[in-house]
């Protein structure tokens, strides 16, 4: 099961948003099956000042058991950060559990 927290920082939550980050985020926990797995989910701006540049970053802190999985992205559409941060996540937790897949096989 996966437990989504979301934080904002410099934006104002938004139904719609809450919405998408649930779907892509949250897409993550049929990979992971048999753990409780938490992710800690925060989006927003860097500075209320920033005019040009990647000015949304999207960050998840992923907790499978007792191991952490991070990643982090910036863009100047906040959606599109939170789709990168996802395919990070995604990338690290296939290699997670091809780790602990080796692991259980050479220990037979």
């Amino acid at each position: 099961m996966l437990k989504i927290d979301i934080f904002y920082n410099n934006i104002s939550p938004d139904r719609a948003l809450e919405v998408f980050v649930n779907e892509k985020i949250g897409g993550l926990g049929r990979l992971i099956k048999g753990s409780t797995v938490e992710a800690k989910v925060e989006i927003g701006k860097p500075s209320k000042h920033h005019r040009s540049g990647p000015v949304f970053y999207a960050e998840v802190n992923l907790k499978i058991g007792g191991a952490l999985l991070r990643a982090t992205a910036t863009n100047k559409d906040l959606r599109t950060a939170i789709i990168e941060v996802k395919n990070e996540l995604q990338t690290q937790v296939k290699k997670f559990k091809e780790k602990r897949t080796n692991t259980k096989l050479r220990s037979y």
